[in-house]
């Protein structure tokens, strides 16, 4: 198991390149399932969880493989319908398969997702959005058992109890694609990852209205075909390298970044004091005065991200006085408060809200991540922290960001990689 060692308090500067976004290649890897001919996915990261799609792909006979940042699938034939437990079980990500093999197969099997543990993230919405097409689902020895003989379109409303669900919409809309008639869904996710899995898609022939909106409009087609596409840019790792210019007071160029993709964080953040500019190809993110302290809620999109509220929390503990971030998608997505609280700061939970009160100053330690983005936050903790920090069970942060340490490095940072003893 690894770590990351940093040395904070750093300026960094210079020009860091986004990579492809994860969460919008995954569903479009599952969605190669939906033809026999050959698909190509460029922009793709080298992460942990690409690989396990990809071995996932592999456990029903298809073949693909991942070379660079393109992964190229030959689904041609492929007859099994069973995604197993050892593999499900360490990426969330993987239920998007569920859509894919109803409308290919007819039927499909499936184990419950695993992936972060920042509280309980229930697959109701995939079952209502499949169920609303016609699917017969049970539920048996934590698989998610499906048959999807009778599938026809339907109409169906995403709504849950925090909002829309992205891989939900990414289902329905998946299983909707090669089912006879039409399917509406009603507040389905707008994010870009599901633009960018609707644009895939078309090219692969699919008839999709309302890209990029609350409302689709789905009528099912007999044939797909393969389609050659490139990812969009990761706009959560853009916004984590655009909160390491704040954290650190430095000025960082972010090639591949996207303004439209991040206008929630950059309102704030400008709000703030932070400088957020276009420039060709990309955004600049420049420290040029003392940032006030700000208060967020994190919400569906186009609202703030609830994947930058631990990252957010990290520049405001040192951001002199108080701020108030209120999770409203993940109520339980805390635990790193703990963690920076090891650092030195100033942090109080009251229900879904952290009342931040910044500090001068931030000192090194030894930190666990516990999730993703947490372990991302406690990476720009350590930048800015004084003395030494150890990041430990850096596995989580393997999952989004592809070589951060070696991105960061560049940057001016001083940080590596180490076996833990």
């Amino acid at each position: 198991m690894d770590k990351l060692v940093i040395e904070g308090g750093r300026r960094l500067s210079g020009t860091v390149t986004v990579s492809g976004a994860k969460n919008a290649c995954l569903p479009i890897i599952a969605a190669t399932l939906l033809t026999d001919e050959r698909s190509v996915i460029r922009n793709v990261p080298s992460l942990r969880d690409m690989a396990t799609m990809v071995k996932i792909l592999r456990n029903f006979n298809v073949k693909a493989h991942q070379e660079g940042d393109k992964i190229t699938v030959e689904p041609a034939g492929y007859k099994k319908y069973t995604a197993p437990y050892d593999l499900v079980s360490t990426m969330r990500a993987s239920i998007c398969v569920l859509g894919p093999l109803l409308a290919k197969q007819k039927r499909a099997q499936v184990s419950f997702p695993g992936g972060c543990i920042i509280g309980p993230r229930p697959i109701d919405l995939h079952i209502k959005g499949l169920e609303a097409l016609g699917a017969k689902i049970k539920i048996e020895r934590g698989y998610v058992i499906a048959d999807g003989s009778r599938m026809k379109g339907g109409h169906v409303y995403l709504g849950g109890h925090f909002g829309s669900s992205v891989l939900a919409t990414a289902n329905t809309l998946m299983a909707a694609v090669l089912t006879k008639g039409v399917t509406v869904i009603e507040n389905a996710a707008c994010e870009p990852e599901v633009a960018d899995l609707v644009a895939f898609l078309m090219k692969m022939g699919a008839k999709i209205k309302g890209q990029g909106t609350h409302r689709l409009v789905i009528e099912g087609v007999k044939k797909l075909r393969g389609a050659d596409h490139s990812a969009i840019p990761d706009r959560i790792e853009a916004g984590t390298y655009i909160l390491a210019a704040a954290v650190t007071k430095g000025d960082i160029t972010l090639k591949n970044a996207k303004m439209e993709h991040l206008l929630a964080l950059a309102d704030i953040l400008m709000e703030s004091g932070l400088s957020i500019t276009k420039v060709p190809n990309g955004l600049r993110a420049r420290y040029v005065k003392k940032l006030k302290p700000m208060d967020v809620t994190t919400l569906p999109y186009p609202g703030f991200p609830t994947d930058m509220q631990a990252q957010f929390m990290s520049l405001m503990a040192v951001t002199g006085g108080i701020s108030i971030i209120t999770e409203k998608i993940y109520p339980e997505r805390f635990i790193h408060i703990a963690e920076l609280g090891r650092m030195g700061a100033n942090i109080l939970l009251e229900g879904p809200s952290a009342i931040v009160k910044g500090v001068k100053r931030l000192s090194g330690a030894d930190v666990m991540a516990s999730d993703l983005r947490a372990s991302a936050a406690l990476v720009l903790a350590g930048l800015v922290a004084e003395g030494r920090t150890d990041v430990h069970r850096i596995y989580h942060l393997d999952r989004g960001y592809e070589r951060i340490e070696e991105k960061l490095g560049r940057l001016g940072a001083k940080i590596r990689r180490e076996k833990e003893k």
